[in-house]
Parts: C-alpha cells; sequence; structure tokens
C-alpha cells in the first residue's frame, strides 16, 4: 500500500485524538449519499412516468403515420405492399378518421372516429389487451346496425351498456349540388376499451373501414391514411423517410410519434433535466462538506504534516493524503447512495407502496424505471464534484513549511 493511502485511511478512520474530524467525515458522507439516493430516485421516477406515457401513446398510436398530401387517398394496398418491405416495419393498418357526434336516448357527445381493419389492428394496436368489455372481432361482423366500440368514459358518459344502440352524425355524409348534408347512421356497442389515458377514453370510436367509409361518404377504396408499426420505435425517423423516398404517384407525408408528441416529451426531458440539476446541487453541497473536513484536518495535523515532509515527504506526497482521503469520502458516500436508492427504487417497483390518486394520474401506483446510462453519469458527477472538493485543502496542505509548524515544537 502507498504510504500516502496509508495515512489517508488513518486519519479518516481513527477516532482516539480527533474523533471530532471523523464525525464531520461521517456527516459528509451521509450527505453525498442521500444526495446520490435523491438523484438516483428522482431519475428513475421521471423515466418511469416519461415510459409508462409513452407505452400507453403507442399502445393507440401509430409509430409512423402516412398519408397523402392530396387528403384521402385511393389504391392503398399498393403502398401498404411496399411499406411492409422497408425493413423493421412489423405491421402496416389503413384506417380512416374523422369528427363526428354520437348520441344516445340520454346523451349527445363529440368523438373521433376511427375505422380500422380489425384483423390488422391485432398486429398494429394494443387495442385487444386494453378491451373492459365485448371484444375487437365484433367489428368484423355484418350485422345491421353494424358494431362501434368505445372508450369505457365515453360509454359512460352516453348511458350505454354493452348492445345498446347510439346514433352517429357525420356533418359531411352526403354531398350534394348545395355542398355536404349530415348523415346518420346507427351502431351498436360491441365493447368498451380502457387505455389508462382519460384523452383517448373520453373521446374515441373505432369502427370498421366499410362503416365509416359508408358513413362519410368516402368511396369503397378511399382511407384516410395508414399506420405502420415497427419492431424499433427508435428507428421510426429513419423509417419515415424511407417511406416518403419510396413512394410514387401518391405525394405521401409521414410523420413519426416523435413529431406527432414532440411538445409533450419534450417538456418530460426537460422537467428530468431540472430535477436532475436541483439534486446535483444537493450533491454538491454534500461535497462543499468534504471541504470543510479536510481544512480543519490539515490545521490539527499541522505537526504530522511538517514531520512528515522533514523526513523526505515531498509537497505532492502531502497532497496525495488529502486528496486520497477527501476521494474515499465521495466514495463511500457515492456507494452508500447507491445502495440506499436503489434498494428503495426496487421497493417501489416491486411493493408499489405509494399509491397515486386515479382521478388525477392515470396510474395508480408510482413508476420506477432506472436507466443504466443515468445511474453512469450520476456516479461519474458525485466521485468528480468530491474530487473537485478535495484540491483546495490538499493544496493548502502541501503548501505548509515545516520549519515554522516545528520551531516552537
Amino acid at each position: 500500500m502507498r504510504f500516502e493511502l496509508f495515512i489517508a485511511l488513518r486519519y479518516l478512520f481513527s477516532r482516539r485524538k480527533h474523533g471530532f474530524i471523523s464525525a464531520i467525515s461521517l456527516i459528509s458522507m451521509l450527505g453525498v449519499a442521500l444526495g446520490v439516493a435523491a438523484l438516483i430516485i428522482v431519475l428513475g421516477v421521471m423515466n418511469g412516468f416519461s415510459q409508462n406515457l409513452r407505452d400507453k401513446i403507442l399502445g393507440v398510436n401509430a409509430h409512423v403515420l402516412v398519408s397523402s398530401l392530396k387528403g384521402p387517398f385511393a389504391e392503398y394496398e399498393e403502398h401498404r405492399k411496399r411499406i411492409e418491405e422497408i425493413p423493421k416495419v412489423r405491421a402496416v393498418m389503413p384506417f380512416v378518421y374523422a369528427e363526428v357526434m354520437l348520441s344516445s336516448t340520454s346523451q349527445a357527445k363529440g368523438a373521433i372516429l376511427r375505422g380500422i381493419d380489425p384483423e390488422a389492428a391485432s398486429r398494429a394496436l394494443s387495442l385487444d389487451q386494453d378491451m373492459v368489455r365485448g371484444s375487437v372481432q365484433r367489428l368484423e361482423t355484418d350485422k345491421d346496425p353494424p358494431a362501434i366500440l368505445l372508450g369505457d368514459d365515453l360509454a359512460g358518459r352516453l348511458g350505454l351498456s354493452l348492445g345498446d344502440t347510439l346514433h352517429m352524425m357525420s356533418p359531411s355524409g352526403k354531398k350534394s349540388a348545395a355542398g355536404f348534408s349530415p348523415k346518420i347512421m346507427s351502431f351498436q356497442l360491441g365493447g368498451t376499451f380502457d387505455t389508462g389515458m382519460y384523452e383517448y377514453d373520453s373521446s374515441l370510436a373505432y369502427v370498421s373501414i366499410a362503416a365509416a367509409q359508408n358513413i362519410l361518404g368516402f368511396e369503397r377504396d378511399l382511407v384516410t391514411g395508414l399506420e405502420v408499426r415497427l419492431t424499433d420505435i427508435y428507428a421510426a425517423r429513419e423509417t419515415a423517410r424511407a417511406i416518403e423516398e419510396t413512394a410514387s404517384g401518391e405525394p405521401l407525408s409521414a410523420r413519426t410519434w416523435m413529431e406527432m408528441n414532440q411538445e409533450l416529451f419534450s417538456a418530460l426531458k426537460l422537467e428530468k433535466t431540472a430535477m436532475g440539476v436541483i439534486l446535483l446541487i444537493m450533491i454538491m453541497v454534500g461535497s462543499f462538506s468534504i471541504v470543510t473536513t479536510l481544512i480543519m484536518l490539515v490545521m490539527e495535523k499541522k505537526q504530522d504534516i511538517a514531520v512528515l515532509m522533514s523526513m523526505g515527504a515531498k509537497p505532492g506526497n502531502i497532497k496525495r493524503v488529502f486528496i486520497y482521503q477527501g476521494t474515499l469520502i465521495g466514495a463511500i458516500g457515492t456507494a452508500a447512495g447507491y445502495a440506499l436508492g436503489l434498494g428503495i427504487s426496487y421497493c417501489l417497483q416491486t411493493y408499489q407502496f405509494i399509491q397515486l390518486p386515479q382521478d388525477i394520474y392515470y396510474l395508480d401506483h408510482l413508476p420506477i424505471q432506472l436507466a443504466a446510462t443515468d445511474l453512469t453519469w450520476i456516479g461519474i458527477a458525485a466521485l468528480g464534484l468530491c474530487f473537485l472538493a478535495t484540491l483546495y485543502p490538499a493544496s493548502r496542505a502541501a503548501k505548509l513549511e515545516p520549519a515554522s509548524v516545528l520551531r516552537y515544537e
């Protein structure tokens, strides 16, 4: 063992003559540990919220949304086959999109209508997993009236139960010489779904593509666009570029899920950064206590330092003694912070003992998602701040003059 490290360990753990210094060292370790633990937990919670929200959104929406610059387009099967040949594309689903009015015997509500292919929806959407009552397959039946799937909250507001009949009005259903006139159709409630997102559960309505084309006055081969699902959601941008580059005839526009939800995810990222900076300042406060500890130790150990220098120790050796001691305090505090932060995160993830009010949040518990990158940068930042905190006291110790200290001894 290098003698500088040996002396640093003796100064750190010896309590016979300078127990007060050791107590301050312990407080410094606790300060660093609490800062690291808080940073791990908070960033884990922010990651958990962000990932859970992303999964909820992508369970209902496409990874890449393909539409025509001219509006609804025909011959979508050709585009569909070409897009399916692009690498990392898992499924392509045509859809029809419109705003409609739904009415029951007791209420009337506006809704977002989405006409889908039930068979393709099982591969492109997580609608099967979100069903509360009924099933997506009911959209495939040719019954009159056709089936409709509503968000659980929307069905509750309309006072509907499974099998009830409701009416849908489209403002642009029939085209005449005087313009568009509304069209009304009857539907039977075939099921309800709960995505966990109030915005979707209170406004979405799914019908078959044929039924949507009928009420909107579309021709049988017209759709609003194509929803593309990928095997890798982060390949959305390159896939969107490939779709636009390979488009022939119809000018297509491809938008990724990042672009469609840019403001929301940017806000979450900014909040995560702000919380990280605030808690990093907490670690910085803990590292400043290391400065206090080392300065007090230098003042108490002047004679020891002078004796060491008289015996041949160089200023660099003395400097390393206190750098080692401060770095050890930071390393022990960081390790304790990791143990505390990871332990609490594991308990939160496993036992979910912190419950959230469901009338405010879309989750019933606090989510935790730890990222290896965040954990690595937390350790680097904590150790770096603690190392920087040792430089000033160590330089002060290295500048002591042995002759002036030992003159009156």
